[in-house]
Protein backbone atom coordinates (compact mmCIF):
# COMPACT_ATOMS: atom_id res chain seq x y z
CA UNK A 1 0.00 0.00 0.00
CA UNK A 2 1.27 3.27 -0.08
CA UNK A 3 3.58 5.31 2.12
CA UNK A 4 2.41 8.56 1.75
CA UNK A 5 0.87 11.12 -0.58
CA UNK A 6 3.37 10.97 -3.05
CA UNK A 7 3.19 7.33 -3.59
CA UNK A 8 -0.59 7.38 -3.70
CA UNK A 9 -0.14 9.84 -6.88
CA UNK A 10 2.16 7.81 -8.59
CA UNK A 11 -0.81 4.74 -8.25
CA UNK A 12 -3.11 7.27 -9.52
CA UNK A 13 -0.99 8.02 -12.53
CA UNK A 14 -0.66 4.74 -13.43
CA UNK A 15 -4.01 3.91 -13.72
CA UNK A 16 -4.15 6.68 -15.90
CA UNK A 17 -6.09 9.06 -13.62
CA UNK A 18 -3.93 12.07 -13.22
CA UNK A 19 -3.62 15.28 -15.32
CA UNK A 20 -1.05 17.91 -14.68
CA UNK A 21 -2.20 21.55 -14.85
CA UNK A 22 0.45 24.69 -14.82
CA UNK A 23 -0.59 28.34 -14.39
CA UNK A 24 -3.12 27.75 -12.89
CA UNK A 25 -4.48 31.19 -10.88
CA UNK A 26 -5.20 30.21 -7.09
CA UNK A 27 -7.73 32.67 -7.34
CA UNK A 28 -10.22 31.08 -8.47
CA UNK A 29 -9.05 29.38 -11.09
CA UNK A 30 -7.63 26.31 -9.31
CA UNK A 31 -10.92 25.62 -7.40
CA UNK A 32 -13.23 26.50 -11.00
CA UNK A 33 -10.85 23.94 -12.45
CA UNK A 34 -11.47 20.94 -9.70
CA UNK A 35 -14.97 21.68 -9.70
CA UNK A 36 -15.40 21.17 -13.60
CA UNK A 37 -12.79 18.55 -13.57
CA UNK A 38 -15.04 16.58 -10.83
CA UNK A 39 -17.87 16.87 -12.81
CA UNK A 40 -16.47 15.08 -15.97
CA UNK A 41 -17.32 11.53 -17.00
CA UNK A 42 -13.31 10.59 -15.57
CA UNK A 43 -13.66 13.03 -13.01
CA UNK A 44 -9.60 13.39 -12.81
CA UNK A 45 -7.48 14.10 -9.79
CA UNK A 46 -5.27 17.15 -10.87
CA UNK A 47 -2.10 18.11 -9.68
CA UNK A 48 -1.41 21.95 -10.21
CA UNK A 49 2.34 23.14 -10.48
CA UNK A 50 3.67 26.38 -11.93
CA UNK A 51 1.36 28.42 -10.00
CA UNK A 52 0.65 31.80 -10.42
CA UNK A 53 2.90 33.63 -8.04
CA UNK A 54 4.81 31.17 -6.28
CA UNK A 55 7.75 28.99 -6.61
CA UNK A 56 7.79 26.19 -9.06
CA UNK A 57 7.24 22.74 -7.29
CA UNK A 58 5.15 23.90 -4.72
CA UNK A 59 2.31 21.83 -5.53
CA UNK A 60 -1.22 21.68 -5.11
CA UNK A 61 -3.19 18.06 -5.27
CA UNK A 62 -7.21 17.85 -5.49
CA UNK A 63 -9.68 14.95 -6.52
CA UNK A 64 -7.57 12.87 -4.80
CA UNK A 65 -10.75 10.82 -3.97
CA UNK A 66 -13.52 12.01 -5.61
CA UNK A 67 -14.21 8.73 -7.90
CA UNK A 68 -15.24 5.22 -6.66
CA UNK A 69 -11.61 3.97 -8.29
CA UNK A 70 -9.30 6.16 -6.16
CA UNK A 71 -11.93 6.12 -2.96
CA UNK A 72 -10.90 2.26 -3.13
CA UNK A 73 -7.83 2.98 -3.59
CA UNK A 74 -7.19 4.85 -0.65
CA UNK A 75 -8.95 2.00 1.50
CA UNK A 76 -6.84 -0.64 0.30
CA UNK A 77 -9.20 -2.15 -2.33
CA UNK A 78 -9.27 -2.97 -5.54
CA UNK A 79 -10.12 0.02 -7.71
CA UNK A 80 -11.39 -1.86 -10.46
CA UNK A 81 -14.53 -2.84 -8.70
CA UNK A 82 -18.07 -1.84 -9.08
CA UNK A 83 -19.45 0.79 -7.19
CA UNK A 84 -21.61 -1.36 -4.82
CA UNK A 85 -19.21 -4.25 -4.50
CA UNK A 86 -16.42 -1.93 -3.50
CA UNK A 87 -18.80 -0.37 -0.68
CA UNK A 88 -19.54 -3.94 0.46
CA UNK A 89 -16.04 -4.81 0.55
CA UNK A 90 -15.35 -2.07 2.64
CA UNK A 91 -18.40 -2.92 5.02
CA UNK A 92 -16.29 -6.68 4.93
CA UNK A 93 -13.04 -4.91 5.35
CA UNK A 94 -14.35 -2.57 8.22
CA UNK A 95 -15.71 -5.71 10.31
CA UNK A 96 -11.66 -7.35 10.44
CA UNK A 97 -9.65 -4.05 10.98
CA UNK A 98 -7.23 -3.77 13.48
CA UNK A 99 -6.34 -0.97 15.27
CA UNK A 100 -2.31 -0.01 15.16
CA UNK A 101 -0.70 2.94 17.30
CA UNK A 102 1.66 5.06 15.58
CA UNK A 103 5.46 4.27 16.16
CA UNK A 104 7.62 6.92 16.86
CA UNK A 105 10.60 7.67 14.45
CA UNK A 106 13.22 9.91 14.74
CA UNK A 107 13.16 11.37 11.32
CA UNK A 108 10.77 13.19 9.05
CA UNK A 109 10.00 14.07 5.65
CA UNK A 110 8.43 17.46 6.35
CA UNK A 111 12.07 18.16 8.39
CA UNK A 112 13.65 18.69 4.97
CA UNK A 113 12.96 22.56 4.89
CA UNK A 114 12.30 24.59 8.30
CA UNK A 115 11.53 28.13 8.42
CA UNK A 116 10.62 29.59 12.26
CA UNK A 117 9.32 33.20 14.25
CA UNK A 118 10.33 35.71 11.97
CA UNK A 119 11.32 33.87 9.15
CA UNK A 120 7.56 32.45 8.76
CA UNK A 121 5.75 33.28 5.97
CA UNK A 122 2.80 31.07 5.08
CA UNK A 123 2.13 33.09 2.05
CA UNK A 124 5.24 30.72 0.25
CA UNK A 125 2.66 28.27 0.30
CA UNK A 126 -0.38 28.48 -2.55
CA UNK A 127 -3.68 29.01 -0.58
CA UNK A 128 -6.65 29.04 -3.27
CA UNK A 129 -9.74 30.79 -2.86
CA UNK A 130 -11.88 28.12 -3.90
CA UNK A 131 -14.91 29.55 -5.00
CA UNK A 132 -15.66 33.19 -5.92
CA UNK A 133 -17.64 34.35 -2.85
CA UNK A 134 -15.15 32.96 -0.08
CA UNK A 135 -14.20 34.97 2.45
CA UNK A 136 -10.11 34.58 1.44
CA UNK A 137 -7.89 32.04 0.91
CA UNK A 138 -8.17 28.33 2.66
CA UNK A 139 -5.13 26.67 2.61
CA UNK A 140 -6.66 23.61 5.09
CA UNK A 141 -9.65 21.95 2.79
CA UNK A 142 -8.25 18.53 3.46
CA UNK A 143 -5.39 19.10 6.09
CA UNK A 144 -5.51 17.53 9.72
CA UNK A 145 -5.33 19.98 13.00
CA UNK A 146 -3.59 18.01 15.34
CA UNK A 147 -4.33 18.69 19.47
CA UNK A 148 -3.59 16.78 22.23
CA UNK A 149 -6.24 16.13 25.34
CA UNK A 150 -4.85 18.12 28.07
CA UNK A 151 -6.30 15.86 30.92
CA UNK A 152 -6.36 12.45 29.23
CA UNK A 153 -3.49 13.01 26.87
CA UNK A 154 -4.80 11.36 23.58
CA UNK A 155 -4.25 12.43 20.07
CA UNK A 156 -6.78 14.28 18.36
CA UNK A 157 -5.83 14.71 14.32
CA UNK A 158 -9.38 15.57 12.54
CA UNK A 159 -10.30 17.57 9.24
CA UNK A 160 -10.92 21.11 10.16
CA UNK A 161 -11.05 24.37 7.37
CA UNK A 162 -8.00 26.30 7.64
CA UNK A 163 -7.95 30.47 6.18
CA UNK A 164 -5.10 32.54 5.88
CA UNK A 165 -4.74 35.76 7.45
CA UNK A 166 -1.31 36.85 6.87
CA UNK A 167 2.28 35.82 6.98
CA UNK A 168 2.35 33.84 10.25
CA UNK A 169 -1.84 34.00 11.26
CA UNK A 170 -4.98 31.25 10.56
CA UNK A 171 -7.87 30.78 11.55
CA UNK A 172 -8.87 26.88 12.97
CA UNK A 173 -13.28 26.57 12.16
CA UNK A 174 -14.15 23.40 14.30
CA UNK A 175 -17.84 23.49 13.13
CA UNK A 176 -19.52 23.47 16.22
CA UNK A 177 -18.57 23.08 20.08
CA UNK A 178 -19.06 19.59 20.61
CA UNK A 179 -16.26 18.50 18.27
CA UNK A 180 -13.30 17.14 20.05
CA UNK A 181 -11.29 19.96 18.55
CA UNK A 182 -13.35 22.61 19.78
CA UNK A 183 -13.34 20.74 23.16
CA UNK A 184 -9.75 20.26 23.91
CA UNK A 185 -9.14 23.91 22.74
CA UNK A 186 -11.71 24.67 25.12
CA UNK A 187 -9.87 22.79 28.18
CA UNK A 188 -6.58 24.89 27.39
CA UNK A 189 -8.09 28.36 27.01
CA UNK A 190 -10.44 27.86 30.50
CA UNK A 191 -6.76 27.34 32.36
CA UNK A 192 -5.85 31.00 30.79
CA UNK A 193 -3.51 28.70 28.03
CA UNK A 194 -2.97 29.10 24.66
CA UNK A 195 -3.55 25.39 23.14
CA UNK A 196 -0.11 23.45 21.37
CA UNK A 197 -1.39 23.04 17.86
CA UNK A 198 -0.09 21.46 14.65
CA UNK A 199 -1.79 21.38 11.19
CA UNK A 200 -0.72 19.10 8.89
CA UNK A 201 -1.14 19.89 5.02
CA UNK A 202 -0.29 17.30 2.32
CA UNK A 203 -1.09 13.38 4.57
CA UNK A 204 -1.37 10.26 3.24
CA UNK A 205 -5.01 9.24 2.40
CA UNK A 206 -5.74 6.51 4.78
CA UNK A 207 -4.73 10.13 7.57
CA UNK A 208 -7.22 11.97 5.48
CA UNK A 209 -10.42 9.56 5.58
CA UNK A 210 -9.50 8.65 9.24
CA UNK A 211 -9.63 12.70 9.58
CA UNK A 212 -13.51 13.15 8.41
CA UNK A 213 -13.90 9.80 9.96
CA UNK A 214 -16.42 10.16 13.31
CA UNK A 215 -14.47 8.79 16.27
CA UNK A 216 -15.23 8.40 19.63
CA UNK A 217 -13.75 10.42 22.40
CA UNK A 218 -10.03 8.86 23.27
CA UNK A 219 -9.29 7.11 19.70
CA UNK A 220 -7.20 8.72 17.30
CA UNK A 221 -7.34 8.84 14.05
CA UNK A 222 -3.72 7.65 13.57
CA UNK A 223 -5.01 4.61 15.36
CA UNK A 224 -7.82 4.35 12.23
CA UNK A 225 -5.82 5.54 9.36
CA UNK A 226 -3.60 2.43 10.75
CA UNK A 227 -6.17 -0.25 10.66
CA UNK A 228 -6.82 1.17 6.92
CA UNK A 229 -2.88 0.73 5.91
CA UNK A 230 -2.92 -2.66 8.40
CA UNK A 231 0.73 -0.67 9.51
CA UNK A 232 0.82 2.08 11.60
CA UNK A 233 1.71 5.29 11.43
CA UNK A 234 4.77 6.80 11.54
CA UNK A 235 5.23 9.55 13.62
CA UNK A 236 7.61 12.47 15.04
CA UNK A 237 7.83 14.87 17.80
CA UNK A 238 7.47 18.32 16.19
CA UNK A 239 10.61 20.33 17.39
CA UNK A 240 8.17 23.14 18.95
CA UNK A 241 4.75 21.70 20.05
CA UNK A 242 6.27 18.10 20.93
CA UNK A 243 2.79 16.61 19.14
CA UNK A 244 3.48 13.65 16.98
CA UNK A 245 3.15 14.74 13.31
CA UNK A 246 2.71 12.61 10.33
CA UNK A 247 6.50 11.64 9.25
CA UNK A 248 5.68 11.84 5.79
CA UNK A 249 3.31 14.52 5.62
CA UNK A 250 4.49 17.29 2.96
CA UNK A 251 3.94 20.21 4.89
CA UNK A 252 3.45 21.28 8.73
CA UNK A 253 2.12 24.20 10.95
CA UNK A 254 3.27 24.41 14.69
CA UNK A 255 2.10 26.89 16.51
CA UNK A 256 -0.58 28.30 19.60
CA UNK A 257 -4.29 28.60 19.44
CA UNK A 258 -4.95 31.32 20.95
CA UNK A 259 -7.92 32.07 23.53
CA UNK A 260 -11.24 32.91 21.40
CA UNK A 261 -11.51 35.40 23.75
CA UNK A 262 -8.67 37.34 23.73
CA UNK A 263 -7.69 37.40 19.95
CA UNK A 264 -10.41 36.20 17.49
CA UNK A 265 -10.04 37.17 13.56
CA UNK A 266 -13.42 36.76 11.10
CA UNK A 267 -13.56 33.70 9.59
CA UNK A 268 -15.27 32.57 6.13
CA UNK A 269 -17.46 32.35 4.51
CA UNK A 270 -16.93 29.14 2.55
CA UNK A 271 -18.97 27.07 -0.06
CA UNK A 272 -20.61 24.26 1.75
CA UNK A 273 -20.93 20.23 0.78
CA UNK A 274 -24.07 21.34 -0.40
CA UNK A 275 -23.33 23.71 -2.92
CA UNK A 276 -24.09 26.75 -1.14
CA UNK A 277 -22.99 29.00 1.51
CA UNK A 278 -24.13 28.59 5.43
CA UNK A 279 -23.64 31.96 6.54
CA UNK A 280 -21.67 35.24 7.08
CA UNK A 281 -18.53 35.35 8.41
CA UNK A 282 -17.75 35.07 12.28
CA UNK A 283 -15.23 35.05 14.99
CA UNK A 284 -12.56 32.43 14.36
CA UNK A 285 -10.08 31.47 16.61
CA UNK A 286 -6.71 32.23 15.57
CA UNK A 287 -3.39 30.39 15.30
CA UNK A 288 -0.05 31.95 15.46
CA UNK A 289 2.65 30.05 13.63
CA UNK A 290 5.59 29.94 14.97
CA UNK A 291 7.16 27.18 12.92
CA UNK A 292 6.88 25.67 9.30
CA UNK A 293 8.37 22.32 7.87
CA UNK A 294 8.15 20.80 4.12
CA UNK A 295 9.49 18.27 1.93
CA UNK A 296 11.32 19.26 -1.21
CA UNK A 297 8.61 20.03 -4.04
CA UNK A 298 5.71 20.33 -1.16
CA UNK A 299 2.18 18.88 -2.30
CA UNK A 300 -0.82 20.83 -0.56
CA UNK A 301 -3.72 18.36 -0.62
CA UNK A 302 -7.01 20.58 -1.40
CA UNK A 303 -10.13 18.97 -0.88
CA UNK A 304 -12.57 22.12 -1.34
CA UNK A 305 -16.86 21.28 -1.14
CA UNK A 306 -17.96 21.65 -4.52
CA UNK A 307 -21.51 21.66 -5.87
CA UNK A 308 -23.35 18.15 -5.58
CA UNK A 309 -22.92 15.91 -7.05
CA UNK A 310 -19.23 16.15 -6.53
CA UNK A 311 -18.22 15.12 -3.00
CA UNK A 312 -14.71 14.53 -1.48
CA UNK A 313 -14.62 10.68 -1.42
CA UNK A 314 -16.13 8.27 -4.08
CA UNK A 315 -17.55 5.67 -1.84
CA UNK A 316 -20.78 6.99 0.47
CA UNK A 317 -18.96 5.42 3.38
CA UNK A 318 -22.37 6.44 5.85
CA UNK A 319 -24.31 4.06 3.66
CA UNK A 320 -22.22 1.59 4.54
CA UNK A 321 -23.21 2.66 8.00
CA UNK A 322 -26.94 2.79 7.12
CA UNK A 323 -26.76 -0.54 5.54
CA UNK A 324 -25.01 -2.05 8.94
CA UNK A 325 -27.95 0.02 10.72
CA UNK A 326 -30.49 -1.92 8.77
CA UNK A 327 -29.02 -5.75 9.25
CA UNK A 328 -28.92 -4.85 13.02
CA UNK A 329 -32.13 -3.63 13.38
CA UNK A 330 -33.51 -6.90 11.76
CA UNK A 331 -34.63 -5.96 8.27
CA UNK A 332 -33.43 -8.60 6.16
CA UNK A 333 -32.47 -8.96 2.79
CA UNK A 334 -31.11 -5.62 1.97
CA UNK A 335 -29.16 -6.13 -1.51
CA UNK A 336 -27.32 -2.69 -1.45
CA UNK A 337 -27.75 1.06 0.26
CA UNK A 338 -26.07 3.84 -1.28
CA UNK A 339 -26.38 7.85 -1.42
CA UNK A 340 -26.32 10.07 -3.90
CA UNK A 341 -25.95 14.68 -4.27
CA UNK A 342 -23.20 14.35 -1.49
CA UNK A 343 -25.37 12.33 0.78
CA UNK A 344 -28.77 14.38 1.06
CA UNK A 345 -30.40 11.22 -1.17
CA UNK A 346 -30.34 7.99 0.10
CA UNK A 347 -31.65 4.89 -2.02
CA UNK A 348 -32.17 1.07 -0.27
CA UNK A 349 -32.33 -1.90 -2.19
CA UNK A 350 -33.95 -4.58 -1.35
CA UNK A 351 -35.44 -8.31 -1.83
CA UNK A 352 -39.66 -7.64 -0.78
CA UNK A 353 -40.20 -10.69 1.31
CA UNK A 354 -43.75 -8.97 3.04
CA UNK A 355 -45.94 -6.44 2.59
CA UNK A 356 -44.37 -3.21 4.58
CA UNK A 357 -40.93 -5.07 4.13
CA UNK A 358 -39.98 -1.51 1.62
CA UNK A 359 -41.65 1.16 4.56
CA UNK A 360 -39.90 -0.45 7.04
CA UNK A 361 -36.35 -0.50 5.76
CA UNK A 362 -37.05 3.27 4.49
CA UNK A 363 -38.04 4.01 7.85
CA UNK A 364 -34.89 3.11 9.68
CA UNK A 365 -32.71 4.42 7.28
CA UNK A 366 -34.51 7.75 7.22
CA UNK A 367 -33.42 7.79 10.99
CA UNK A 368 -29.63 7.25 10.08
CA UNK A 369 -29.62 9.54 7.23
CA UNK A 370 -28.13 12.93 8.42
CA UNK A 371 -29.42 15.84 6.81
CA UNK A 372 -30.93 13.88 3.80
CA UNK A 373 -34.90 14.79 2.33
CA UNK A 374 -35.04 11.95 -0.09
CA UNK A 375 -35.14 8.34 0.87
CA UNK A 376 -36.01 6.03 -2.10
CA UNK A 377 -36.46 1.85 -1.76
CA UNK A 378 -36.08 0.28 -4.55
CA UNK A 379 -36.29 -3.66 -5.60
CA UNK A 380 -32.85 -5.69 -5.58
CA UNK A 381 -32.97 -5.66 -9.87
CA UNK A 382 -32.22 -2.00 -9.47
CA UNK A 383 -28.49 -0.89 -8.50
CA UNK A 384 -28.58 1.71 -5.99
CA UNK A 385 -25.31 3.13 -6.81
CA UNK A 386 -27.00 4.03 -10.26
CA UNK A 387 -28.99 7.32 -10.17
CA UNK A 388 -30.22 6.67 -13.87
CA UNK A 389 -31.61 3.26 -12.93
CA UNK A 390 -33.52 4.36 -9.52
CA UNK A 391 -35.00 7.20 -11.56
CA UNK A 392 -36.00 4.70 -14.07
CA UNK A 393 -37.66 2.98 -11.23
CA UNK A 394 -39.01 5.95 -9.50
CA UNK A 395 -40.76 6.81 -13.08
CA UNK A 396 -42.02 3.38 -13.46
CA UNK A 397 -43.05 1.75 -10.14
CA UNK A 398 -44.19 4.82 -7.97
CA UNK A 399 -47.45 6.12 -7.60
CA UNK A 400 -46.89 9.20 -6.19
CA UNK A 401 -50.46 8.98 -4.73
CA UNK A 402 -49.74 6.06 -2.62
CA UNK A 403 -46.17 5.64 -2.31
CA UNK A 404 -44.95 8.83 -1.19
CA UNK A 405 -44.72 9.67 2.70
CA UNK A 406 -43.69 12.59 4.31
CA UNK A 407 -42.10 12.36 7.77
CA UNK A 408 -41.63 15.72 9.79
CA UNK A 409 -39.28 17.44 12.43
CA UNK A 410 -36.45 14.96 10.80
CA UNK A 411 -32.46 15.53 11.52
CA UNK A 412 -30.59 18.02 9.81
CA UNK A 413 -28.38 20.40 10.20
CA UNK A 414 -27.58 24.74 10.24
CA UNK A 415 -25.82 24.10 6.75
CA UNK A 416 -29.24 22.92 5.02
CA UNK A 417 -30.02 25.94 2.52
CA UNK A 418 -33.78 25.38 3.06
CA UNK A 419 -34.36 25.96 6.61
CA UNK A 420 -35.40 29.65 7.17
CA UNK A 421 -33.21 32.12 8.88
CA UNK A 422 -35.42 32.85 11.73
CA UNK A 423 -35.91 29.03 12.34
CA UNK A 424 -31.52 28.82 12.56
CA UNK A 425 -31.41 31.73 15.10
CA UNK A 426 -33.57 29.87 17.40
CA UNK A 427 -31.60 26.89 16.53
CA UNK A 428 -33.93 25.00 15.26
CA UNK A 429 -32.64 22.67 12.05
CA UNK A 430 -35.15 19.97 11.30
CA UNK A 431 -36.81 19.73 8.33
CA UNK A 432 -38.97 16.87 6.73
CA UNK A 433 -38.10 13.96 4.69
CA UNK A 434 -40.08 12.19 1.62
CA UNK A 435 -39.96 8.20 1.47
CA UNK A 436 -40.23 7.12 -2.05
CA UNK A 437 -41.55 4.03 -2.21
CA UNK A 438 -40.39 2.18 -5.64
CA UNK A 439 -40.66 -1.35 -5.41
CA UNK A 440 -43.29 -2.76 -7.58
CA UNK A 441 -46.30 -3.46 -5.46
CA UNK A 442 -45.79 -6.21 -2.96
CA UNK A 443 -49.81 -6.77 -3.49
CA UNK A 444 -49.42 -7.71 -7.39
CA UNK A 445 -45.69 -8.51 -7.32
CA UNK A 446 -46.00 -11.60 -9.77
CA UNK A 447 -48.83 -9.78 -11.98
CA UNK A 448 -46.14 -6.57 -12.54
CA UNK A 449 -44.91 -6.30 -16.09
CA UNK A 450 -41.75 -8.39 -16.74
CA UNK A 451 -38.69 -6.22 -17.54
CA UNK A 452 -37.02 -6.17 -21.13
CA UNK A 453 -33.46 -5.02 -19.69
CA UNK A 454 -30.54 -7.35 -18.85
CA UNK A 455 -30.02 -8.55 -15.05
CA UNK A 456 -26.86 -7.44 -13.42
CA UNK A 457 -25.84 -11.03 -14.05
CA UNK A 458 -26.07 -10.92 -17.83
CA UNK A 459 -24.55 -7.56 -18.09
CA UNK A 460 -21.16 -8.92 -16.59
CA UNK A 461 -21.42 -11.43 -18.56
CA UNK A 462 -21.50 -8.99 -21.69
CA UNK A 463 -19.37 -7.15 -19.96
CA UNK A 464 -16.94 -9.75 -19.45
CA UNK A 465 -16.97 -10.76 -22.98
CA UNK A 466 -17.36 -7.54 -25.24
CA UNK A 467 -16.30 -4.89 -22.68
CA UNK A 468 -12.82 -4.26 -24.33
CA UNK A 469 -14.07 -3.50 -27.30
CA UNK A 470 -17.90 -1.74 -25.93
CA UNK A 471 -15.19 0.95 -24.28
CA UNK A 472 -12.94 1.49 -27.34
CA UNK A 473 -9.70 -0.11 -25.97
CA UNK A 474 -9.76 -2.22 -29.32
CA UNK A 475 -10.79 -0.36 -32.32
CA UNK A 476 -11.64 -2.18 -35.33
CA UNK A 477 -8.62 -1.00 -37.21
CA UNK A 478 -6.56 -2.93 -35.38
CA UNK A 479 -8.26 -5.96 -36.09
Amino acid sequence: MYKDLREFIGLVDKLGMLRCIDGADPRFEIGGITEVAAGLPECPALLFDDIKGHQRGFRVFTNATTNVPRAALALGLDPALRPLDALKAWMEKRKTLRLHQPVDVSRAAFLANTQSDSDVNIGRFPAPIWHRHDGGPFIGSGSLVVMRDADAGWINASIYRVQVHGPNKVTVQFDHSGRHGAIIARKYWDRGESCPVAIVHGEDPALFVAGFEYLPDGRSEYEFAGSIKDAPIEVCAGPQTGLPLPAHAEIVFEGRLLPINETSLPEGPFGEFTGYYAGAARPGPVMEVTAVHHRNDPILLGSPPMKPPRFHFGLPLRAATIWSNLEAAGVTDIAGVWQHVSQLMTVVALRQRYDGHAKRAALVAAAHSYMTRIVVVVDDDIDPSNLADVMWAAATRCEPAEGIDILRNAWSSALDPRIPPQDKERSITSHSKAIIDACRPFAWLDKFPATSALSADEAREIEAKWGSQIDGRQRTADR
